[in-house]
């Protein structure tokens, strides 16, 4: 608790293009919530670090999408959005969890099984202790609530029994979290698979819709969205790649399902990718915009960086310095 406001944290990792799906799923919903809680946002950048990196391209992403945080809306001053490897806290108290976590915890995490299958060369330990490192950004601050999908509830679950392990030797250290139920994101699908999340890593660029593609791109692969042969325009599960593009118009133009397929009932699919590529452009072009101006304000971006930095570091030293006195480290005298 923050200034009688319950905390919250979430971030997003610094690889890949962030999707349509990642903003409207996500990062469109993170910009309600600073009225209610105590936001720490993070660029997640030492996650990214499990899968080789270029150096130069890592520190690029991870200034793009801190840029594209604060393009979608959210306010620095506001909400704490800082670099994850700003701040030592998060490495200090990860090692101290690591100790109080058990092999077979991370042996049944199913993200390292499906990271290790596809990454066989470099299936290192920071892979396999990846749910410890996000404990310890989620306890670092104290966290009420934590925004899950449901690929990540087991890391909360396991966050949560963590947390538990050490109050239960230590007494009242760690806020155990909840996965944080508001407004449901739009679960966006692949364009070229609606049976698969539209995600950054897709191998097949036209799956995804990208933040920065240009309006032409985005048109294009609108166009190109699988359907079906049926040529019923119904929101169905039995025609997931039409129901995805209606969850796609309806996120962008806050229209129900019933008013899009009212609206377009005897039109064809083609017409309707058209009306779903215009309403994804008029989306992200000011998103676009507001981004090109960020980029231009490097003064700016760079005080926000040391100032959030500053201020993660402030309440993250506040848990850590408990921690450390907990499990014997002396202190500073």
């Amino acid at each position: 608790m923050i200034d009688n406001k319950k905390v919250l944290f979430s971030g997003m990792q610094a690889t890949g293009n962030l999707t349509l799906g990642n903003y409207l799923g996500a990062l469109k919903n993170w910009v309600t919530l600073s009225d209610e809680y105590e936001c720490f946002y993070s660029v997640v950048d030492m996650h990214s670090i499990t899968i080789r990196q270029d150096p130069a391209a890592l520190r690029r992403r991870a200034r793009s999408l801190l840029i594209l945080y604060i393009a979608a809306g959210l306010d620095p001053e506001k909400n704490c959005i800082y670099y994850q490897s700003h701040v030592s806290g998060h490495a200090e108290l990860a090692w101290i969890l690591n100790c109080f976590t058990y092999m077979g915890e991370l042996n049944r995490m199913t993200q390292f099984k499906d990271k290790a299958a596809k990454h066989a060369d470099n299936i290192n330990a920071g892979l396999f202790t990846y749910p410890v490192l996000m404990a310890a950004d989620i306890l670092l601050y104290q966290a009420d609530v934590v925004p899950v999908g449901i690929d990540q509830m087991q890391h909360l679950e396991l966050t949560r029994d963590i947390a538990q392990r050490f109050n239960g030797i230590y007494g009242d250290v760690f806020t155990i979290p909840e996965a944080y139920i508001g407004k449901v994101g739009a679960k966006i699908m692949s364009l070229q698979d609606p049976a698969k999340k539209m995600s950054k890593s897709d191998e097949n660029p036209n799956g995804s819709i990208y933040l920065m593609d240009d309006a032409d791109t985005i048109r294009r692969k609108c166009k190109r969205a699988v359907t079906d042969s049926l040529g019923e325009f119904r929101y169905s599960d039995e025609q997931p790649g039409l129901h995805n593009l209606i969850d796609i118009y309806c996120a962008c133009t806050g229209l129900t399902p019933d008013a899009v397929v009212k609206e377009f009932s005897g039109s064809g699919y083609g017409q309707f990718k058209e009306a779903v590529g215009e309403a994804v452009v008029s989306v992200l072009d000011p998103l676009q915009k507001r981004v090109a101006e960020l980029e231009k304000d490097k003064a700016y971006i760079d005080r926000v960086i040391k100032s959030n930095a500053e201020k993660a570091t402030y309440y993250s030293q506040k848990t850590l310095r408990k921690v450390q006195k907990k499990v014997g480290f002396p202190s500073f005298s």
